[in-house]
């Protein structure tokens, strides 16, 4: 069960029993509320008619206990002993469990030696015990200590919601929220009311970004789509070109007195060295035949050439 659970069932529990007291009998009732470790709401108390009448009677101090409890601290207290009831030692362990919570409401950065002044703390290690031990188990604050630093930063606070908080020694995930004082509420609504504009404002920047990044997504895709198309005709082109280079090169070597034409050219040369070797050999072997002596001179001519003596 969560502590709002816990507070929203004890307040009505504690409401009804108001309703049905009178006078210096909500004594015990007031007594008990204000030392209940899982009470840290006395509004709906208070706003009990039979609390209210409370006012102008004997009984007063009575209600100006709640209304410590309600909105006051532990600084409070000891500026007006002399017209409170002296606290038990869970009424002032609760007051000061209230003051760190008003302080972590108050301020963004409390420092280890401010909650030391108010709350009458003498040394660290008595005032991390007490954050750890009366803060932090009792589940009206979550965080984290770091004992290098000295200081709480808070991050987020208020009154009946959820609240965030980061220490510097006590890092704070959540706290439980006390009532709204007198005058309050216009503060709250006023806080609302600029959350309110910021986010409209921060809505209407988010959706320009988004039309924006869809205007650039558009012209990038027909960028690449004209990048693809212009490939696209430089491959054709070249293809056309290719296909032309090629039935040209078919047709010269088609086409009559082309290539053909100067290939027979270029053998005529050869054809004719090789008549001409034919029609020597010819008349040699003749020679032979009719006149074997000449032959016979002519190759011992040739050997005493090609092997001298």
């Amino acid at each position: 069960m969560d502590i709002e659970q816990k507070q929203a069932e004890m307040i009505d529990h504690f409401v009804k029993q108001a309703s049905s007291l009178k006078g210096s009998a909500i004594a015990p009732l007031v007594l008990e509320a204000t030392s209940n470790p899982s009470l840290f709401a006395f509004s709906e108390i208070l706003a009990v008619p039979s609390v209210a009448e409370l006012e102008r009677t004997e009984s007063a101090t009575l209600l100006d206990t709640l209304r410590l409890f309600a909105h006051g601290t532990w600084s409070d207290y000891k500026g007006n002993m002399a017209r409170l009831p002296q606290l038990v030692p869970d009424q002032i362990l609760k007051l000061k469990q209230l003051t760190v919570l008003t302080l972590a409401e108050s301020n963004k950065v409390l420092p280890y030696d401010k909650l030391m002044q108010e709350l009458d703390v003498t040394n660290v290690r008595e005032l991390e015990d007490f954050l750890i031990n009366e803060c932090m188990y009792s589940g009206i604050v979550r965080g984290k200590l770091d004992q290098l630093r000295r200081c709480l930063e808070v991050w987020d606070f208020g009154n009946f919601l959820t609240a965030f908080l980061v220490l510097y020694n006590v890092q704070v995930q959540f706290a439980a929220g006390r009532d709204l004082r007198p005058g309050q509420l216009g503060n709250m609504l006023h806080t609302l009311s600029d959350w309110l504009t910021t986010s409209d404002n921060l809505l209407v920047s988010i959706q320009e970004k988004i039309k924006w990044a869809d205007t650039m997504s558009e012209a990038d895709k027909k960028h690449r789509k004209d990048v693809e198309d212009r490939v696209e005709e430089v491959k054709k082109s070249l293809s056309l070109k290719a296909d032309a280079d090629f039935r040209g090169h078919e047709e010269m070597y088609s086409e009559t007195g082309g290539v053909m034409d100067y290939e027979e050219d270029r053998s005529r040369p050869k054809r004719y060295f090789i008549s001409n070797l034919h029609e020597a050999a010819s008349h040699i072997l003749k020679k032979i035949t009719v006149d074997w002596t000449w032959f016979t001179a002519k190759l011992l001519e040739f050997l005493l050439m090609a092997f001298p003596a």
